[in-house]
């Protein structure tokens, strides 16, 4: 089987970011954001997802964290595109539930070269950590648009907005890895009736 490694940079005015992502990995990561509080969240799907990550980001968070937070979000999601390659023998469907404590999270996303998120994470607070939560919207429409991924997010039930928060991150890596796992069934076949995905 083909390596499924990407290296992506994208630098504008507002920010530089470098994304490397190995999907056959071990959960190994880094990251060096100037975000801490994404950077826990990101260490979630790789530990999760199985997936070695490397996030590095230069941004202007002097102003605030929206620009480093959807530029990590869209970078990822160019690599993740590019690591995944052509889509053969894959599972290309992932879902997980996922709990914490009172909170539990839905997440179920299909590789279907079509960018779509629906989010619903009704947040008891509105930051975490000096962290605004809304900007999590914004990091998950970066990734789909530039994934083409179709993205469902729950959060079906939670009264702390850090543990809403992390189970969200914890089913998302958990679906990942189901969506990207090689079926020995499909090996070589296009998991679509359209023949692309």
């Amino acid at each position: 089987m083909a390596e499924r490694k990407a290296r992506v940079e994208r630098n504008t005015l507002e920010t530089q970011v470098t994304v490397e992502i190995d999907l056959d990995g071990t959960g190994q990561a880094t990251f060096n954001t100037g975000v801490p509080f994404l950077d826990h969240m990101m260490d979630q799907i790789a530990r999760h997802g199985l997936v070695d990550l490397s996030v590095t980001c230069n941004g202007d968070t002097h102003i605030d964290d929206h620009h480093t937070v959807e530029d990590i979000g869209i970078t990822l999601g160019q690599a993740f595109k590019q690591a995944v390659g052509d889509k053969k023998g894959i599972r290309r469907y992932g879902h997980a539930y996922v709990p914490l404590d009172e909170a539990l999270s839905r997440v179920v996303l299909d590789l279907s070269g079509r960018p779509g998120l629906c989010m619903n994470v009704p947040y008891t607070r509105a930051s975490v950590g000096g962290f605004d939560v809304d900007l999590f919207e914004e990091f998950f429409h970066g990734f789909v648009n530039h994934s083409m991924v179709t993205l469902h997010i729950d959060n079906l039930k939670g009264k702390n907005t850090h543990h809403q928060i992390e189970t969200v991150f914890k089913a998302f890596g958990r679906a990942l890895r189901m969506a990207i796992e090689m079926d020995e069934r499909m090996a070589g076949i296009m998991p679509s009736t359209k023949g692309a995905l």
